[in-house]
């Protein structure tokens, strides 16, 4: 029905009664509709799980990343003292070898120790060739079983070159927290797992 044309001549009453005959035209109004609402309200819910998701993913990376170089700094203090034994020759050309400091007491003893005897293994705690460690990277001592208040076990090998085993050696040492270490705990201890440091060294004898 066509809208009735109207002027400023025409009454309130005309007026009125127009507007009531007109039917109300609501596509226009603002605002939303419920299925909008739902939508709006998915796609945020989404988008807020992966937020979520993505910032337990980078706590964890960090911790992480913090332990690994914690660890790190450990061993590299290991293999400071390892090489720093004696390992060379004297004025007449015969060789020396440190093979009594004790490395896994703090401070280090001259005597009570392997030095750089040949033995240890990465894969299990071998008194004189591993410690443990506490929260602070403070030596507890060593042993077979990790005392108390152990956080993090170090442990190194003093092996021979096969080809120059009178003049170099192998030094390796691992640092890994106080947990079960599943297949990659064996006699060779050739697995790092995550969170862990592994650092290999070679040795030769020098000329003192």
């Amino acid at each position: 029905m066509a809208l009735a044309k109207l002027s400023s001549t025409d009454s309130p009453r005309q007026l009125a009664a127009v507007s009531a005959e007109a039917p109300l035209d609501r596509r226009h109004e603002g605002g939303f509709s419920l299925l909008e609402v739902l939508v709006a309200s998915t796609i945020m819910a989404v988008a807020l799980t992966t937020l979520a998701q993505l910032f337990v993913m980078s706590t964890n990376a960090n911790t992480g990343a913090k332990t690994t170089t914690y660890a790190a700094v450990l061993a590299q203090q290991k293999m400071e003292q390892l090489r720093g034994l004696a390992w060379g020759f004297d004025n007449l050309g015969l060789p020396i070898t440190d093979i009594s400091t004790d490395l896994s007491v703090v401070p280090e003893q001259p005597i009570g120790g392997p030095g750089l005897s040949p033995g240890g293994s990465l894969g299990t705690n071998a008194p004189g060739y591993c410690d443990f460690l506490d929260k602070n990277g403070n030596s507890l001592g060593t042993g077979t079983t990790p005392t108390p208040g152990a956080v993090y076990i170090r442990r190194w090998t003093v092996e021979p070159l096969p080809t120059n085993p009178n003049n170099t050696i192998v030094l390796q040492v691992l640092v890994t927290r106080w947990r079960n270490r599943g297949t990659a705990d064996t006699q060779v201890g050739t697995g790092r797992q995550p969170d862990e440091a592994r650092i290999i060294s070679v040795k030769t004898r020098k000329a003192t």
